[in-house]
This record gives structure tokens, C-alpha cells and sequence, in this order.
């Protein structure tokens, strides 16, 4: 995904400001993109996790919500 506002290397493709872009800018494929990612580097977990938890308390912030559930099931998972 392309991030207007961010100038990331290849080290940082997920760093959390990148990855509260995806969660809440991007489209299906820049999902799947982060599905894969975190397929290949499950410690990307954490991050998603630390970005979604500042937008629990909100009840319309859906994207978030569904990448807490998405980290909390993976968690079980590993």
C-alpha cells in the first residue's frame, strides 16, 4: 500500500504508523497483503494489536475491531 504520508523502506513496511494506515485506509487487497505478511512474521501480531487497542472504546472504528479479533484469534493459534 501506498502511504502519502510515510516514506518507509522495506524494514519498516510495517512499522505501526504503516500498519494503522492499512487497518484503517486500506483496501481488500492491502488486507490480504498484511494477512500474508503476518503469515510470514507473526510478531506483526503485537503491532496490529497495539494499534487496534486505542480504538476499542470507539463503536464505529469496524476495521479496528476486526483486526483485535483477527490478532486475538491468531494468538491462540501460535
Amino acid at each position: 500500500m501506498w502511504h502519502r504520508h510515510l516514506d518507509l523502506t522495506e524494514e519498516t513496511a510495517y512499522c505501526l504508523p504503516a500498519l494503522d494506515d492499512i487497518i484503517s485506509n486500506g483496501a481488500w487487497l492491502d488486507w490480504a497483503d498484511l494477512r500474508e505478511a503476518i503469515k510470514k512474521d507473526r510478531s506483526l501480531l503485537d503491532g496490529i494489536e497495539r494499534v487496534c487497542k486505542n480504538f476499542l472504546d470507539a463503536p464505529y472504528s469496524q476495521r479496528y475491531h476486526f483486526w483485535y479479533n483477527y490478532v486475538q484469534k491468531h494468538k491462540k493459534i501460535s
